[in-house]
């Protein structure tokens, strides 16, 4: 099955000296030929977030973040899952409920896995309460831990 990452993924993935970046590239060797994808929201999160200062401990010029972005989302099992549906199709999804402010764009990115026949990949638990049973959450979201 195909993964949609969510912007801590992606930027694991990408970032070599990220915390998690050892655990995301076993991910990544193990399950990127089932299709792997992004959004915009997760490709301009990797963007925004990388070129900042206080991330990556020095200044990057956001053409050098996307470039590395572009490099990584070439790859032949990438695809852009595009995010055009409206609010009430996340509220839908979430069969859990959206409790906080903090939840809305995980569940914009639940809501676009679950369209597109894909699983997200996180490293937030807390993503998974967004459904309301185990089934949904073992169907739709794997949640890695840090470490392999």
């Amino acid at each position: 099955m195909s993964h949609l990452l969510d912007a801590n993924a992606l930027i694991a993935m990408g970032w070599p000296t990220h915390e998690h970046h050892p655990r995301m590239l076993t991910w990544f060797r193990q399950h990127s030929r089932a299709g792997w994808a992004t959004t915009a929201l997760t490709q301009s999160a990797f963007v925004r977030i990388v070129s900042q200062s206080a991330f990556s401990g020095r200044s990057i010029a956001v053409s050098e973040v996307a470039e590395m972005l572009l490099r990584n989302t070439a790859h032949s099992k990438h695809r852009l899952v595009a995010l055009d549906f409206g609010f009430a199709e996340v509220l839908s999804a979430c069969t859990g409920g959206i409790l906080g402010h903090r939840q809305i764009t995980d569940a914009w990115l639940l809501t676009a896995a679950i369209r597109s026949g894909a699983k997200l990949l996180t490293f937030d638990s807390g993503i998974s309460q967004l459904l309301a049973t185990e089934q949904e959450r073992a169907r739709h979201v794997t949640v890695l831990s840090p470490t392999a």
